[in-house]
């Protein structure tokens, strides 16, 4: 064929075409120049605003920083005076004088006295101010207000920040406040603060002058006591701190004029109360909040804050480079205009284009055919959903696990299809519990067990399952992905390893019962024997042999449950602790009650719920509570706190204090140990697994355990736990291996026979392998 020659027609359309390639290009590049620079300014005012949030979080972390830091310093002061005032036996007001003396130089903002307070029942105040005046309280005078069964009498009182001359003998019961604070500093033997009230040497000025106020408490306890007996409580240091001036006097130097502020207090019946303000110039475009703790309270620091007033928050860039990227963008408009004719060029820039697109198209397919290989090549099953529940991809090992080829779309049908059903191998699968369902609405689940049968797997497998959301920004759209593994044999040996464990301890104690027997039926033959030396001789040798068989019985539970506890696997669920710890000190205050000795005292304060193995959870209180009704020195009644505390994020620390023998410093580091007893404990029956078994319990939960003094005597053992999730099931109910060991033991302990009843008494009893810690 002839080709087609160019005409007159073919020239007109090419220079049309060239006359509008460059305005159309001008215009693209004017839209971009202007999107790019209002985004630009966009994005540096954005910026400015992280940058303003930077400095108020710095402000506002300083502030917090100052108001906690000079709250923590009254309370050190307070407690250091306490101290010192302990150790004087014979206290005078002098003494007093002498050592708060530096308190009046310590430049405590707010701080209108400190006060050394007594307690004393109606009847006892003329002793008490007979005392307390012979100790140099000249012109004392206790007068009791109200009808309290006790009063807080204020004996020696030094003024400061020139509040005038200090009142001394002023009752604090009638405030409720300040002696709920002092009442409790008592009891836990720390310091408190009181909830915010308006203080009684305040009550007399105007309304309009009054501020809400708190009382610092700290407990004296008599340093010089005899070894062995709880230190005599004498009394408290307490200070009263004005809310308003203290907040005004510390944010006025943390902040340097730039921040508002607010002080909240949380009082004791959990109402916030708003203590205090400071205001500085500007307005409040920027607000934060932080809280902290102050002794047994918590206080929250509002501050808020003008933009423009805080320093290097605040600039002009963002008009500059408005301005400056509007000039630019015409600029690069004219100049694309005029060169727009550069079609080598423009053609150059999409050669060069398509073939950075065909490489990363190249790279996007070795990437998948990479993915591809390492999904193949994995031992565990992985699968991964759509938002929707259609499934995305099943790798070969998931496949084989489920072993069902074909896959269905959507949830509801997932437990009929694959044939999934809850451990105990009866009980459907429910859909909401599901992993990858879970995963779906964002939740992470990790070793969730359940069972897989179905026509190709008639007799079925256990697998764990952990699923997890798929995270859209890397993948491109919504979903979630579960990992399938294998445990059918893992099962099958921690039972088999469960049953060895069980039938070793029963062989190994059938040869103590028949030791056991056979000395029952030689000490029922001596009963009637006429009483000699040899005849003496042999019932101490029975009864010798006997209580070693016991002990040798008891520590072979031991090491059984030492070893269940590393080896039985966890039934985690939610566990409320509040009827456990109540369960578990019901059964144990009886047996600690000889002869009709008076009950233990034993305070038990709000416990949350927890994610645990309610069996081996139970051990652990279990033994921490014997332990602390077991080493109380003879005379002395036991008592036994046990508290929560908040923990990291998502755990709680249980504390568990008593007022026993306590454990000496160099035995605390290696008290957990296994067989390890302190030197504290000679003369109480042991074998040194208790707190060893506790340990690996709490760490198989993802715990820590440790042990402190307690203030006022005894000790302190602490550990931390998870905290239930909302929605959780609760922990099953069944027995588990450590539960039959320690069954047992209590048998095998309540075993003894009459006839040697007696000699274990002397020799203080078969020891109990779970309470044994020190």
């Amino acid at each position: 064929m002839r080709g087609r020659r160019a005409g007159p027609q073919d020239g007109a359309t090419g220079a049309w075409q060239g006359r509008f390639v460059g305005p159309l290009l001008a215009a693209t590049v004017l839209i971009v120049g202007l999107t790019a620079t209002l985004l630009t300014a966009r994005q540096l005012r954005s910026d400015q605003r992280e940058s303003a949030d930077r400095v108020m979080d710095q402000r506002t972390s300083v502030a917090r920083a100052a108001v906690a830091g000079e709250a923590g310093r009254y309370r050190n002061l307070l407690q250091a005076v306490a101290a010192g005032l302990g150790t004087n036996p014979g206290l005078t007001a002098a003494d007093f004088a002498a050592a708060t003396g530096p308190l009046a130089d310590a430049g405590l903002l707010g701080a209108t006295s400190v006060a050394f307070v007594v307690p004393a029942r109606t009847g006892d105040v003329p002793r008490v101010e007979a005392f307390w005046r012979g100790r140099g309280a000249a012109g004392l005078r206790l007068t009791p207000s109200g009808s309290h069964p006790e009063h807080y009498f204020a004996i020696f009182q030094r003024a400061l920040n020139g509040n005038g001359v200090a009142a001394t003998g002023l009752d604090v019961a009638p405030s409720s406040e300040g002696s709920a604070a002092l009442v409790e500093s008592r009891r836990t033997g720390r310091p408190t603060v009181s909830d915010t009230y308006v203080l009684l040497r305040d009550r007399g000025i105007p309304p309009d002058r009054q501020q809400l106020s708190f009382v610092f408490a700290a407990p004296v306890y008599s340093s010089v006591t005899p070894r062995g007996q709880v230190p005599e409580f004498r009394g408290w240091v307490a200070l009263g701190l004005r809310g308003q001036d203290f907040l005004g006097g510390v944010l006025s130097t943390a902040s340097q004029g730039t921040l508002d502020g607010e002080l909240y207090a949380v009082n004791g019946d959990s109402r916030r109360v708003l203590v205090a303000g400071y205001d500085a110039p500007g307005g409040r475009d920027l607000t934060r909040q932080a809280t902290f703790p102050v002794a047994d309270r918590h206080w929250t620091l509002v501050t808020a804050a003008d933009s423009r007033n805080l320093p290097g928050a605040y600039s002009s860039m963002p008009a500059i480079v408005l301005a400056g990227g509007l000039s630019i963008t015409l600029m690069l408009a004219c100049l694309v205009c005029v060169l727009a004719t550069g079609r080598s060029r423009a053609r150059a820039q999409v050669l060069v284009a398509t073939a950075e697109l065909r490489t990363a198209e190249a790279e996007s397919r070795r990437q998948a055919g990479l993915l591809g290989a390492i999904m193949s090549s994995l031992g565990d099953g992985v699968g991964v959903v759509d938002e929707s529940g259609a499934f995305l991809l099943h790798n070969p090992a998931a496949k084989a696990l489920l072993g069902v080829p074909d896959d269905i779309d959507g949830p509801q049908g997932w437990q009929e299809h694959y044939g999934l059903y809850r451990p105990d191998g009866h009980t459907p699968f429910p859909v909401e519990e599901m992993p990858l369902v879970r995963a779906l609405r964002g939740e992470k689940s990790d070793g969730v067990e359940m069972i897989i049968r179905n026509d190709r797997r008639p007799d079925g497998i256990l697998v764990s399952v952990d699923g997890r959301p798929l995270d859209a920004n890397a993948a491109g759209r919504h979903g979630a992905v579960a990992v399938f593994h294998d445990i059918t044999e893992l099962r099958r040996y921690e039972t088999d390893l469960a049953v060895f464990a069980g039938v070793v301890a029963h062989d190994l104690k059938a040869p103590l019962a028949v030791i056991r027997g056979h000395c029952e039926t030689a000490s029922e033959d001596l009963a009637d024997a006429p009483d000699s030396a040899e005849v003496a001789g042999a019932r101490a040798a029975l009864g010798r042999i006997a209580g070693n068989a016991d002990r040798m019985a008891a520590l072979i539970d031991t090491l059984l449950a030492y070893t269940t506890s590393r080896d039985a696997p966890l039934k985690l669920g939610t566990v409320p602790l509040d009827p456990l710890v109540a369960e578990v000190i019901e059964q144990r205050i009886e047996p600690a009650r000889p002869g009709g000795a008076p009950p233990p005292d034993c305070y038990v304060g709000p416990l949350p719920e927890v994610r645990a193995d309610p069996a081996m959870l139970r051990h652990v209180v279990d033994n921490l509570i014997g332990n602390a009704l077991k080493y109380v020195p003879a005379g002395r009644n036991a008592r036994i706190d046990v508290t929560a505390q908040p923990g990291p994020p998502g755990w709680t620390r249980i504390e568990i204090a008593d007022r026993g023998i306590g454990i000496p410093d160099e035995d605390k580091p290696n008290i957990f140990e296994s067989f390890h007893r302190a030197r504290t404990a000679a003369g109480y029956a042991g074998t040194g697994l208790g707190l060893a078994i506790c340990r690996r319990i709490v760490e198989r939960h993802g715990g820590t355990i440790g042990v402190a003094d307690n203030p006022g005597g005894g000790t302190r053992f602490h550990f931390t736990l998870p905290l239930a999730t909302a929605g959780e099931q609760p922990a099953p109910a069944d027995r588990t291996a450590l539960e039959r060991a320690l069954a047992e033991r209590a048998a095998a302990e309540e075993s003894t026979p009459p006839s040697l009843a007696a000699d274990q008494a002397g020799r203080g009893g078969i020891s109990s392998a779970t309470h044994a810690s020190n």
